[in-house]
């Protein structure tokens, strides 16, 4: 796997003059520990070891899968020189929504509760991280096409997903239809432990190996051109990274369900608190605002809001007016 990412580290300074990227990931790292700590202590009641058995699971869903979100979407914003765009795009939330509703549809409520989370899991990740692999390789590496093409193709699978998963659920029984629903909305309160072990490998060792290549991942951003100058080989390392968004993509899609916008945010947010564009820098601040916005808001609904409405669609909701803003700040420009 190194082999395919080999680059010196770029000379061109990154950083903004002034800034101080280190600090600014320290506060944001200690401000991840005080959210952390906030969601533990909070209404305890001093009862530590309860909370800790109780509150454990759904905090290591929230730092899974905000942080392979997170880095997910850096990862997507470098290979496509395009900051309004999210992974998403690619039809990943639009496979499992079809994904889900076929499932329910042929199988029925009693067949899909009869496999089992972890084998629900397992065929979740496998089609969509299999058949988003099988893509980038033919179109990327055999067929020689552009990664626009790759975004035009997924948009257009998307949709196709999307309307055949609509078809179904306009024909679906009317009980049926509403078990489904509460499958397609994110939720980090009904995660399996098992599922747990099973997905923090996969996004560990995923994320250490996007972490080797961070100075790889500096170069690449330059463009293909500048990229192949400094001795990357361009296509290999595009198809690479696509491999690792599809696989982070697809196991916290899989884990928790589609969060659509949320990558979006903290990733424009880690750019602009950060202070730098090199990947050391904006990974790990994108990790770590995810983690500060996902545990944060939480312990926000659960303790002061006492749980009235769900976490994921406050973020769609406040994910949806950055993409907004984004639109129109860079019509602007």
């Amino acid at each position: 796997m190194s082999a395919v990412l080999t680059a010196p580290t770029p000379t061109r300074s990154t950083t903004r003059p002034g800034s101080r990227p280190g600090v600014r990931l320290l506060l944001l790292a200690l401000a991840a520990v005080g959210a952390i700590a906030a969601y533990y202590l909070i209404d305890s009641g001093g009862n530590l070891d309860f909370v800790l058995a109780y509150r454990t699971r759904k905090l290591a869903a929230l730092v899974l899968v905000g942080w392979a979100v997170a880095v997910s979407t850096v990862l997507f914003h470098t290979i496509t020189t395009n900051r309004i765009l999210t992974p998403s795009i690619m039809g990943f939330d639009s496979l499992y929504v079809a994904l889900q509703t076929a499932g329910i549809f042929f199988l029925g409520v009693v067949g899909v509760n009869a496999l089992g989370p972890v084998a629900q899991f397992g065929i979740n990740t496998v089609v969509m991280t299999g058949l988003s692999v099988a893509l980038f390789t033919v179109l990327l590496t055999r067929l020689g096409r552009s990664v626009h093409l790759l975004v035009l193709i997924g948009i257009v699978a998307g949709t196709l997903l999307r309307s055949l998963a609509a078809l179904l659920q306009r024909i679906m029984e009317p009980n049926a239809f509403l078990v489904l629903q509460n499958r397609l909305f994110a939720s980090f309160t009904s995660v399996q432990p098992s599922l747990l072990v099973v997905a923090a490998v996969l996004i560990v060792a995923t994320c250490v190996a996007v972490w080797r290549q961070r100075y790889a991942l500096d170069v690449l951003a330059l463009g293909p051109d500048i990229a192949t100058g400094l001795g990357l080989d361009h296509r290999r390392a595009l198809v690479w990274v696509l491999v690792a968004v599809s696989i982070l993509v697809s196991v916290s899609t899989a884990l928790v369900g589609p969060i659509t916008f949320f990558g979006l945010l903290v990733a424009n947010l880690a750019y602009l608190v950060v202070g730098s564009h090199r990947h050391a820098h904006t990974l790990v601040g994108a990790g770590l605002l995810a983690v500060i916005t996902l545990v944060g808001g939480q312990a926000v609904l659960e303790h002061v809001f006492d749980q009235g409405t769900v976490l994921s669609v406050i973020i769609e909701f406040v994910g949806g007016i950055a993409f907004i803003a984004l639109l129109l700040g860079g019509r602007r420009r």
